[in-house]
């Protein structure tokens, strides 16, 4: 398998949900391309961090400017409902 096949099959091969053949494949390419590999482990790491449902806390700058971003981006998008 190319990278590519593999970035197109991450979801299902993360999921369980590959075919033997194809998951087979993908474990031997894994073997020797150690950028997939963080790929992977990146996505396996998330969708841990998401299933423990515990919230983390953004520090106050980082929220402060979210904050400030997402209402000029919505001031954009609906300049009309700006009061």
């Amino acid at each position: 398998m190319k990278c590519e096949e593999i970035m197109a099959a991450l979801n299902d091969y993360v999921d369980g949900a590959l075919e033997p053949d194809v998951c087979e494949a993908l474990q031997e390419h894994l073997v020797d391309c150690n950028p997939c590999q963080i790929v992977i482990d990146n996505i396996r790491q998330t969708i841990t961090l998401y299933k423990s449902g515990e919230p983390l806390q953004l520090p106050a700058a980082i929220s402060d400017q979210l904050s400030g971003i997402l209402r000029d981006r919505w001031r954009m998008k609906f300049p009309a409902n700006d009061a």
